[in-house]
């Protein structure tokens, strides 16, 4: 008989929220040690993941076959359904890590939602980690994020057409180990509907589509570092000065800017890019009417960018007698998905005297 260790009963007597620790585990531990997608080590750290937990799935869903019995592997049982949220966690925060870098909270928050459901999804389901529909619309999900950023990396090119290709990866790689899986385990398949299951993941894929196109997620793996308004920029030696007003704590969905009619308005951003990938971006100009409510395009600025800088490419547009009201500027892909929006409210103030300047470098 296999003797217990200390661990393996503290494991057991804590088995309700032990997953729930894991989970929490590889999230942190990833929050420390990951930093860019397109860093050698990141990437083979997260492909680590990806592939131990699928293992990691194999392994757990077999147990109940005694297929590990009379093996080494019987004595790690009780470690499987860890493992799996131990790699969920991890991979989870690896796109949280490298999502978070934009400074879009309005695309942001919607994962962060997705996220905090997963988290505690275990807890909202009776059978935890052992319910397989949990398990495998998790793994697609999570699966799903991985290859929409790893994919745009390994070929330097990210399009719509690039990530509909990383959709399609992710989903046939799930449902060849949906398979594989149901094929090899009996106890799986009187658990589980697999037409049930193939829909499941059929509509979290429809949804991480829906999100994408409709911009409710940023086009990754492009990020907006930095967006402000400035009333001046000067370059020099590759370094960007930036003068800009001192916003207030809610800068992000409304800045007050003074404006002195003939002077000029600058919006200085910096986007991530993985190394070696090129893209072209845009400043698109918005004022909204008073009159209609409507927003009218004031201009349109196009220039690419290149990646690899750890601060973003930087770049600016800039224009001159603008009108007084509400105004807004989406940095958005040739394609039109968005990467950010700086909003802000234009006063005239021909005194300059409630300007509130800083100087800030790039």
């Amino acid at each position: 008989m296999i003797k217990i260790s200390r661990f393996r009963a503290f494991i057991r007597k804590h088995q309700k929220s032990a997953p729930v620790v894991f989970f929490i585990l590889g999230f942190t531990w990833d929050s420390l040690t990951l930093g860019s997608i397109d860093r050698l080590y990141d990437q083979i750290i997260i492909c680590v993941y990806l592939l131990s937990l699928s293992l990691s799935l194999y392994l757990f869903n077999l147990v109940d076959d005694d297929k590990w019995k009379e093996t080494f592997l019987e004595r790690y049982e009780d470690y499987f359904p860890l493992a799996i949220q131990f790699f969920i966690g991890g991979l989870c925060s690896a796109y949280v890590i490298f999502f978070s870098r934009s400074v879009s909270f309005t695309k942001t928050v919607s994962f962060f939602i997705i996220l905090v459901v997963l988290l505690f999804a275990n807890e909202l389901l009776k059978k935890r980690i052992s319910n397989k529909y949990l398990q495998f619309g998790t793994y697609f999900f999570v699966n799903f994020t991985f290859f929409t950023f790893f994919i745009p990396v390994l070929v330097n090119t990210m399009n719509t057409f690039i990530f509909l290709i990383s959709g399609g990866i992710s989903l046939s790689s799930t449902l060849i180990l949906v398979t594989f899986i149901y094929g090899k385990s009996p106890s799986t398949r009187r658990e589980l509907n697999k037409t049930k299951l193939i829909n499941l993941i059929l509509i979290i894929y429809a949804t991480i589509n829906i999100f994408y196109f409709f911009n409710l997620i940023p086009p990754v793996p492009l990020a907006m570092e930095e967006g402000l308004v400035a009333h001046n920029i000067e370059k020099e030696n590759g370094t960007y000065t930036v003068t800009y007003q001192k916003s207030g704590l809610f800068s992000a969905f409304d800045n007050e800017t003074s404006y002195t009619p003939g002077d000029s308005l600058f919006i200085f951003t910096s986007i991530f890019a993985p190394a070696d990938l090129k893209k072209r971006v845009n400043h698109h100009w918005q004022w909204k009417n008073s009159q209609t409510g409507d927003w009218e395009t004031s201009d349109k600025i196009e220039f690419e960018i290149t990646g690899g800088r750890d601060g973003g490419y930087r770049g600016y547009s800039y224009k001159t007698n603008i009108l007084e009201g509400k105004w807004k500027v989406d940095v958005t892909t040739n394609d039109d998905m968005i990467l950010g929006r700086i909003n802000f409210t234009v006063v005239y103030d021909s005194t300059n005297t409630s300007r509130n300047l800083e100087t800030e470098t790039f």
